[in-house]
């Protein structure tokens, strides 16, 4: 059973009179590509999700969001991590997802577990609720980078986190460099606290608090002339 009350909590939609006007991406989108459920034993093998845990140091009682989440390879997991007094929101754009999720999450009695839709450019996370939130393998897909942070990071507690696991490589090939991350988290505020190549590949696990107040829309300097990849 998926608990209630937290359900209503992560409802809470940011009210805003009008839509604020966010500066373009400025660079390359990937597609979006579906997070196969097969594919798990294969992740699973590699041991990112344990190097992530680590040096994200997830503990007993956080509350912690997973963004586009998928078909919830990180969600289970998470789950047991925090354990029962913790809480994941699972989080994605695609309602399908979403509820393929939600069947996943009651057939194996997560109760610590919600799952909600989002939109592209706001995931929808209930104001200050979270210590760490996830963007795992997603962050390059972001049609609205700056809109997306700029709703992400007020779901964020003072002091969490923001986690971003994703390959350096080039955006069309399904990535997104170190510099151009650092840049883009940046220009809302969010400062890296740590920095880490993970194990095999060219995976990369990099961590963001904020550092200064969150600007308003208009203020929102882009990131221009980076080093493209």
């Amino acid at each position: 059973m998926l608990l209630p009350l937290f359900l209503l909590t992560a409802c809470r939609a940011e009210s805003e009179q009008h839509s604020p006007t966010f500066p373009p991406a400025g660079r390359d989108v990937a597609p979006i590509v579906s997070d196969a459920f097969s594919t798990e034993d294969v992740r699973d093998r590699t041991g990112e999700f344990e190097q992530v845990v680590a040096l994200a140091a997830v503990k007993p009682g956080m509350w912690v969001a997973d963004i586009g989440a998928g078909e919830g390879y990180y969600t289970v997991r998470l789950a047991p991590v925090v354990g029962a007094k913790g809480r994941v929101l699972a989080e994605d754009i695609d309602p399908n997802a979403r509820d393929t999720l939600t069947d996943r999450i009651q057939r194996d009695g997560l109760d610590n577990v919600a799952v909600k839709l989002g939109t592209p450019d706001n995931p929808m996370l209930p104001q200050g609720s979270f210590d760490r939130v996830f963007l795992v393998h997603m962050y390059h897909e972001v049609q609205s980078p700056y809109a997306f942070l700029w709703h992400l990071r007020a779901g964020v507690k003072d002091g969490g986190e923001v986690v971003v696991v994703d390959s350096d490589r080039p955006v069309k090939h399904h990535g997104i460099r170190p510099v151009q991350l650092q840049c883009e988290f940046a220009s809302l505020g969010l400062q890296p606290v740590k920095f880490k190549r993970l194990e095999g590949g060219d995976v990369y696990f990099a961590a963001f608090r904020m550092a200064t107040p969150r600007p308003a829309p208009e203020a929102i300097k882009p990131c221009r002339n980076v080093k493209k990849g």
